[in-house]
């Protein structure tokens, strides 16, 4: 097999890509480990900057978008007892936020590709890189029980964090940032309708609580639990009972409660690997960067990387100039640095780290107060969580 871009995983960072590149001309093949139906149906992130958005759209994905996404002109932080709304179109002039779950915006690229003529070859195994520091890598794996050999131009990791991209850079070349948490989020998909229309962040002195949705009639739910919390210490009566004395307020509000679809516990942490990139390879996305879910920031800074680099290998194939690919690492890396910034800035102002630190409890509530108080710490607070600049 012979393509330009071979492209390793079929998340948003990789179809993304495949199909900016699509748009000019570019050849690619994306190869995933999973089947089409669990990349489908992985429940992951479900907020969308408005660059993220606009980009889609611009990219003729974002029909179904439009439609069912739900448009959020501003979020509420929630603290002792009373909610304060952070007013994005006000802060930030036409700028806003959509709620539209990544597994969506999976399925729309994925028929995209497919409506193309775009190749993705789903539960591949054994792949192995090649020759990155020369002009024809290769990318060797297995599929359907023979094994196969794609030759490219440039090889792209999009296989996140776990995958098998960022391994075959040798460790002298890569500087690898982390920071873990103690704490992680248990959370829920639940049958009800939301009981507010836009996000609510919420401190309280149990814990940090987060009220989402993914569509009129499906409520998302996080609380901040222990990371080695027992699932199944979690009926759905605790998790109602706990997610409710949270989120209650003094004027009654409280979630509308309804059967659980789906729960689970996701550990956080903070990762950085400096450069993106080595030789023809280079990564995007989890595979080079990982932020806590607090600033809601994950699938929007992986839709940036690839951006910058579909730009960079568009005038690489129209003209020859390597100068935008050499400086896809230092590019990606400025925002990405400052949206690692904000999440955990985010995450530090709601959690608890210490349930019995009581100072630190004052103080954070202090900052609360202030945040929702001052228009300027308002309006830092609305232009990183609506999207920086992409470029």
């Amino acid at each position: 097999m012979r393509t330009q871009v071979g492209i390793i995983g079929a998340g948003p960072a990789g179809l993304m890509l495949s199909h900016l590149l699509h748009l000019e001309g570019i050849e690619s093949v994306v190869l995933e480990a999973h089947n089409r139906q669990y990349v489908e149906e992985r429940v992951r992130a479900g907020v969308l900057e408005q660059g993220t958005v606009d980009l889609l759209v611009e990219a003729g994905v974002g029909s179904r978008l439009k439609k069912e996404g739900l448009t959020h002109h501003g979020i509420e932080l929630s603290f002792g007892g009373c909610r304060h709304r952070i007013d994005f179109q006000d802060l930030t002039p036409g700028r806003s936020i959509t709620v539209y779950a990544q597994q969506e915006v999976i399925k729309d690229l994925i028929q995209a590709r497919l409506d193309a003529g775009g190749q993705i070859h789903f539960e591949v195994s054994g792949a192995g890189l090649h020759g990155l520091d020369t002009s024809t890598p290769v990318i060797r794996f297995h599929a359907g029980g023979d094994v196969r050999e794609l030759k490219c131009d440039f090889v792209i990791g999009c296989d996140g964090s776990h995958g098998i991209s960022r391994t075959f850079i040798p460790a002298r070349a890569l500087a690898i940032f982390e920071r873990s948490y103690p704490f992680a989020w248990l959370g829920i998909l639940a049958e009800a309708p939301p009981a507010s229309q836009e996000l609510i962040y919420t401190y309280h002195e149990r814990g940090f609580a987060l009220f989402s949705m993914r569509s009129p009639k499906i409520t998302r739910l996080y609380l901040q639990c222990l990371p080695d919390e027992d699932i199944a210490q979690w009926p759905d009566a605790r998790i109602w009972e706990e997610l409710c004395t949270r989120h209650s307020t003094n004027d009654g509000w409280r979630p509308v409660e309804g059967p659980i679809l789906q729960k689970g516990i996701t550990g956080m942490r903070s990762c950085v690997v400096e450069p993106m990139q080595f030789g023809r390879l280079f990564l995007a996305g989890d595979a080079a960067h990982i932020v806590p879910p607090t600033g809601a920031k994950g699938m929007n800074l992986a839709i940036a990387d690839v951006r910058v680099l579909a730009r960079a290998l568009a005038e690489f194939y129209a003209s020859g100039r390597r100068d935008l690919l050499d400086q896809y690492s230092t590019t990606c890396l400025r925002r990405v640095w400052k949206v690692q910034r904000f999440s955990w800035w985010m995450t530090a102002l709601l959690h608890r780290f210490e349930i019995e630190d009581r100072f630190e409890h004052r103080r954070q509530l202090a900052e609360l107060d202030y945040l929702t108080d001052s228009r300027a710490a308002s309006i830092s607070l609305a232009e990183n969580y609506v999207g920086l600049p992409m470029d």
